[in-house]
């Protein structure tokens, strides 16, 4: 069935097990509810888009308003502009987004079908996919009626989530921090509603995937630890939960400065060591680990 739905994309591209089972063509979609500062994708923040820069190409021509100067683009100048630099054949800036009809989308999944070996299928991630909710429930409902393996990334914090949970064949989910005030401080809002999503999902679904960032001085201490442990004991009630460890990287710090953003992460790493004690404090009690 044909629909007006559009979804705002930054990037697409095919992955193998990182983000689901298989091999996986992976849409990101535009705007995120969270600001977390080590956010390797920070051009998916803002849900109107973003225009990033490159250093190497951004020379004074790249702006017919006179916004580039000494290879520097003043922001304060892109405020009400039509934007016409990225309408022109330049690659000093560009727009982080484009708005996609939920048909050609779907044509586009529909002739990736015979890459998805192993179990693969779509995945959509973010930026935080249910800033669209809306147009992404309706497209998942599409890509199950032709037939596609469907997971989401997702941090669980939208009010609508558990609506998706027949739509969805595997759910995968970010636990930032188990404590409501220090979730709140570092991601500006608080962990309630993921919480609530955690439980519905882990005794509904059958295939969840929940995820740690470990954060240089956010969420890595063994205290932290404890408290993951005990909030996942008193909240995943599913067998069918497993839970991944993923280490903190600088992967995305570039991109800040594209996007005329400071990056404020300490020069900081996650020794193997802090992984192997959250993996025993977790496996301690009762939780599935494992690595994609």
């Amino acid at each position: 069935m044909s629909t007006t739905k559009t979804l705002k994309v930054f990037q697409q591209g095919f992955n193998y097990s990182q983000d689901g089972q298989g091999n996986r063509l992976v849409i990101h979609l535009q705007g995120c509810n969270m600001r977390c500062p080590w956010c390797s994708n920070p051009e998916g923040m803002p849900l109107s888009g973003t225009l990033l820069t490159d250093k190497e190409w951004l020379t004074d021509r790249c702006c017919p308003k006179g916004a580039v100067k000494n290879g520097e683009l003043d922001r304060n100048c892109c405020r009400g502009c039509e934007m016409s630099c990225i309408r022109t054949r330049q690659k000093g800036i560009r727009f982080s987004c484009k708005e996609i009809s939920l048909d050609d989308l779907l044509d586009t999944c529909v002739r990736s079908k015979p890459m998805f070996f192993d179990g693969g299928g779509i995945t959509l991630t973010g930026g935080e996919i249910t800033v669209q909710f809306e147009a992404v429930k309706e497209f998942l409902s599409m890509l199950g009626d032709a037939g596609i393996h469907r997971a989401i990334e997702s941090n669980g914090s939208h009010p609508r989530m558990a609506e998706l949970i027949p739509l969805v064949d595997q759910w995968i989910m970010d636990i930032k921090h188990y404590d409501d005030a220090v979730h709140q401080k570092w991601t500006g809002i608080g962990n309630a509603r993921t919480i609530q999503t955690l439980r519905d999902v882990a005794s509904q679904h059958g295939n969840v995937l929940l995820r740690i960032p470990l954060i240089p001085d956010f969420n890595s201490s063994p205290s932290d630890a404890e408290g993951f442990a005990r909030l996942l004991e008193d909240n995943i009630l599913g067998t069918g939960v497993s839970l991944e460890l993923l280490t903190y990287h600088e992967f995305g710090k570039g991109k800040w400065a594209q996007c005329g953003k400071e990056y404020t992460m300490p020069p900081k790493k996650i020794s193997p060591e802090t992984v192997k004690h959250f993996e025993k404090v977790l496996q301690d009690h009762g939780i599935r680990i494992t690595h994609t």
